[in-house]
């Protein structure tokens, strides 16, 4: 895929483990890149591997950019970075875009697509699907909602750390979008777990299980990527469960709105739950396989 060359001024908001390496990748690629980060040290961290600047509010690094990317935790966080006297909003010239990674309710969406209206700005949910891998590798999956003139301004932009980068639909579709991927991976995690499990259990090497299963149809990329680290119950490598809890909840909750049935869904988040309740909620997401040992004793 092409990346963007011509040099933009951006700002990025929040470097945890998927905004950081994003917004190192904007550098690289030429552009004029501004970071905020509410933990100052992590924003002089990046400056001084990466280069380019940092602000010290969220207001002062959107100020003058064309584009303000944001990746933080969850609808506060993404309502504090926009809104407020200190927010991007107020910082950000007339007709910039926003564009926001992070993974929230539509609902919040659909308000701070409102209020960019409002204040004469472009805003596109753009949430981001990869793991920390993806991030890094520039490899990640953009599913984006927002006015097609706004995404097709911040595309190329998108395209940097993106191999695949899509519109869905009008605002909250990429939201949406980001909704079914989660819900599409809790049952795929608990089913390669349990598969796992019952090998372990009938004394079959596990290693060799996967080695044949992984051919035919049961392959999957959760397979392919954490089986050797679930069966050596090494569950520090992507995304962690107090994080899928947060995204599986708002699943839920607008399933509630939408009349959807997510019996599968409510399960593995339930047994998420068991696994914070046995200290894991910072583990990833495969511990679903260590609940499952846990219980058989």
């Amino acid at each position: 895929m092409e990346r963007e060359k011509t040099m933009t001024k951006l700002a990025f908001l929040g470097l945890g483990v998927m905004g950081y390496p994003m917004a190192g990748h904007l550098q690289a690629a030429g552009h004029d890149v501004c970071v905020y980060n509410r933990t100052t040290t992590k924003a002089e961290a990046w400056v001084k591997e990466h280069g380019g600047r940092m602000a010290p509010s969220p207001r002062e690094a959107a100020g003058g950019a064309e584009f303000v990317m944001a990746c933080v935790g969850n609808d506060d966080d993404l309502r504090g970075v926009c809104l407020g006297p200190d927010g991007a909003f107020g910082g950000m010239k007339d007709g910039a875009i926003f564009v926001d990674h992070t993974t929230v309710s539509a609902k919040v969406t659909e308000e701070l697509y409102a209020k960019a209206q409002e204040a004469g700005l472009n805003f596109v949910d753009a949430p981001i699907s990869g793991g920390q891998a993806g991030a890094e590798n520039g490899q990640l999956s953009i599913m984006c909602g927002g006015d097609q003139t706004a995404y097709d301004a911040a595309e190329p932009v998108m395209n940097t750390y993106a191999k695949l980068c899509r519109r869905i639909g009008d605002t909250g579709a990429g939201q949406m979008t980001k909704m079914c991927n989660q819900i599409a991976i809790a049952g795929v995690v608990q089913g390669l777990s349990e598969a796992l499990h019952f090998a372990e259990k009938a004394g079959l090497d596990g290693r060799a299980v996967v080695e044949v299963i992984s051919q035919g149809a049961a392959g999957s990329w959760q397979m392919a990527n954490r089986y050797e680290t679930m069966l050596d119950d090494a569950f520090d490598h992507g995304f962690a469960v107090d994080w899928m809890r947060k995204d599986l909840g708002i699943c839920l909750s607008t399933a509630n709105e939408t009349g959807a049935s997510l019996p599968v869904t409510a399960l593995v988040d339930q047994f998420y739950k068991d696994v914070q309740s046995m200290g894991g909620g910072r583990w990833d997401t495969s511990s679903l396989f260590k609940r499952l040992r846990k219980l058989a004793g």
